[in-house]
């Protein structure tokens, strides 16, 4: 029986509040909050502060990460969060950092990552990798 290693959540949010993605603090605390919120581990952080607008982030974390990038004179941010382990974390984190920004508009792929079968070690697994 095969079963999936991680899941990867890409969105799109449109017509968001410019106030909240246009500063390198706001989006500091955006996803500092969402670790914490769905109960991820942080390994570390960068951002960065664009001129005249926008910021973008990333969080590395033990289970993947969390990274959005923003263009705040458009009303969009990107937001990527890919977790390995419990599926129900990444959805968290994402659901928080929606709720919080409050688009108008989102469009989200959901992805199944890394499909294995249920008994298969992970030597075997990285030789099965490998092979492709």
């Amino acid at each position: 029986m095969a079963k999936t290693l991680g899941l990867h959540i890409l969105a799109d949010l449109y017509g968001v509040n410019p106030e909240l993605i246009d500063r390198v603090e706001d989006v500091r605390h955006l996803l500092e909050t969402a670790v914490k919120v769905a109960g991820l581990t942080k390994i570390s952080s960068h951002y960065y502060q664009f001129q005249p607008h926008g910021a973008t982030g990333v969080v590395l974390l033990a289970e993947s990460h969390i990274s959005i990038h923003t263009w705040p004179e458009h009303g969009l941010a990107t937001v990527d969060v890919y977790t390995c382990g419990d599926p129900a974390k990444a959805y968290k984190a994402m659901d928080y950092i929606i709720s919080t920004l409050e688009p108008t508009r989102v469009d989200k792929q959901v992805h199944e990552r890394g499909y294995v079968e249920e008994g298969m070690q992970s030597e075997e697994f990285r030789s099965t990798l490998l092979k492709v």
